[in-house]
C-alpha cells in the first residue's frame, strides 16, 4: 500500500494497534508544516527542533493512552498541540512574541511579510480577522486590557495607570480575557494555524 494513499486516521489506528511504521509516515508527511509553523512563531531552530520534540512525544503520550479521539483531524489536533507548546515556551522564558504599536494590531507582525506567498497571505488573512473577531467578543474591560498588554506591550503598571485600576485587576482582566479567549476557542475547535 502507498503511504500517500493510506489517509491520516487510518495510520493513526494502525499505529495505536501497535504498528510503530505508521507513526513514522504521519510524522515525516506532516514534519514539514508542523516545523515550519513552530519555527515562524520563535525564530529559533534549536527551539524550534525541541517544541517540534516535545509536540510528537505529547502526540505519542495521547495516542499511547487511547485518549486520542480527533477522528479526521489529525493534523489540526498536532497543530493545536504545537501552539499550546509555544505559548507554554513564551510564558516560561517570560517572553511574549511582540507586536507592532499601530492601532491595528496583527498577530503575523513577527513574520516578515515578504516570505508569505499568496496562499499563506490568504490564511494570514483569514487567522487575522478570526483572532480579531474572538477578541471583539471580550467584554470591553478585558478587551482593552489584553490589546495594551499583547499588541502595544505595555506592562500592568502602565496598563493600570492608562485605565485608572490596580495593578492586580488589571491582571485579573487579562487572566480572565484569556481564559474566556480559549474558551471561545475551544468551543469552536479553532486552529489559528495554517
Amino acid at each position: 500500500m502507498k503511504n500517500n494513499v493510506v489517509t491520516d486516521a487510518t495510520l493513526v489506528s494502525s499505529y495505536i494497534k501497535g504498528d510503530e511504521g505508521a507513526l513514522e509516515i504521519l510524522i515525516h508527511r506532516h514534519k514539514q508544516k508542523v516545523y515550519s509553523f513552530i519555527y515562524s512563531k520563535v525564530f529559533d531552530k534549536d527551539i524550534a527542533e525541541d517544541i517540534f520534540q516535545d509536540t510528537f512525544i505529547k502526540v505519542i503520550r495521547t495516542l499511547k493512552r487511547g485518549s486520542y479521539n480527533e477522528e479526521g483531524k489529525f493534523l489540526p489536533w498536532v497543530m493545536r498541540i504545537a501552539h499550546n507548546l509555544i505559548i507554554d515556551f513564551f510564558r516560561k522564558s517570560n517572553r511574549m512574541p511582540k507586536f507592532d504599536n499601530a492601532g491595528e494590531f496583527s498577530i503575523f507582525s513577527v513574520l516578515s511579510d515578504t516570505s508569505l506567498n499568496a496562499e499563506k497571505n490568504i490564511i494570514k488573512e483569514q487567522v487575522e480577522s478570526d483572532v480579531r473577531r474572538l477578541v471583539e467578543e471580550l467584554p470591553d474591560d478585558q478587551k482593552e486590557v489584553l490589546l495594551m498588554r499583547i499588541y502595544n506591550d505595555m506592562s500592568f503598571k502602565e496598563i493600570s495607570e492608562r485605565t485608572g485600576v490596580s495593578i492586580n485587576t488589571a491582571l485579573g482582566r487579562m487572566r480572565y480575557a484569556l481564559i474566556n479567549l480559549r474558551k471561545v476557542i475551544d468551543k469552536h475547535n479553532i486552529v489559528l494555524t495554517n
